[in-house]
């Protein structure tokens, strides 16, 4: 698989639960099945299964698995899948590898930053090559300084995809221009750089982004393929749909990520409004402004 494969549009899919409590309520299949066909029928590039997300901390191993199998069938020719197997130990990461490496039709695997001990760019280094090298599969490493509170240095990432070369491209999410230009300038030519926000879309793709992980094409996926689609042909139209959609784009980050999005496929009686703890229900407020954008948009 060429490496400009793996550009284009990527949704981060959500995971859709039944009615029960809070802590307890199963994962509701029937609800997911109509997710993925959304994603099927818009001819959505990449989907990207048990990211954050999906409220992937809230599920159990096992929950991991059984959603995985499930969607890898449902999407097997349709798109292409990566699936996370981050966790902050490298081991547990390599265990989910192992396991993982069984079900055909995962395309790639995601690695994010280890969290909270502020590793050094040698901890770094280590772990995702260990990773990387455990694996023909190509890696996906994601940069998010503010949600891992370190920084994937540029010249760290050049060594690490010197050493481990199935790493190929990398989202880039450090919030400092002049690192994003530097990871553009720095990398090969053939190294994917891609964009975190919908809302950014638009603009980091004239810095020779190669496009977009996506949250808002879990609710209007077909809208959101042909912006991307516009975005890369250079289409004058990409403008205008980045006027229209750059609104709905914030409003999802109204409240954390992804209770907009799933109060949204709700109201559209596509999922139900569950959550898992510590996730759970917009606040009020927000909520009704939420709901109130998308009828008076005709989301």
């Amino acid at each position: 698989m060429e490496r400009k494969e793996f550009a284009w549009l990527w949704t981060a899919l959500i995971t859709p639960f039944m009615e029960w409590n809070w802590i307890d309520n199963e994962i509701d299949f029937a609800s997911l099945d109509r997710l993925l066909q959304n994603q099927i029928d818009a001819w959505v590039t990449w989907v990207l299964l048990l990211w954050t997300t999906a409220e992937n901390p809230t599920l159990t191993k096992e929950e991991w698995e059984k959603l995985l199998r499930f969607a890898v069938n449902k999407l097997k020719w349709k798109t292409k899948i990566m699936v996370n197997i981050w966790t902050y130990s490298t081991k547990k990461s390599l265990e989910n590898i192992e396991k993982y490496d069984e079900i055909e039709w995962i395309d790639a695997y995601l690695v994010v930053n280890p969290y909270y001990n502020k590793p050094t760019q040698t901890w770094l280094y280590l772990h995702f090559t260990t990773i990387a090298d455990s694996t023909k599969k190509p890696i996906f490493l994601y940069n998010i300084k503010g949600r891992t509170w370190v920084n994937l240095n540029t010249d760290t990432l050049i060594k690490i995809i010197e050493k481990s070369k199935n790493v190929i491209w990398v989202k880039e999410a450090s919030w400092d221009i002049n690192q994003m230009k530097e990871v553009i300038e720095k990398t090969p030519s053939d190294f994917t750089v891609l964009c975190w926000d919908d809302w950014l879309t638009y603009d980091l793709i004239k810095m020779w982004w190669d496009w977009i992980i996506s949250v808002a094409s879990n609710c209007i996926p077909q809208e959101i393929k042909e912006f991307v689609d516009f975005c890369i042909l250079n289409d004058e139209r990409a403008k205008k749909l980045n006027e229209k959609h750059k609104e709905l784009f914030s409003k999802l980050f109204i409240q954390t990520n992804p209770l907009p999005t799933k109060t949204y496929l709700a109201y559209k009686d596509i999922i139900k409004e569950e959550f898992r703890l510590p996730m759970c229900k917009m606040d009020e407020k927000e909520k009704n402004e939420f709901l109130d954008f998308i009828k008076q948009n005709n989301y």
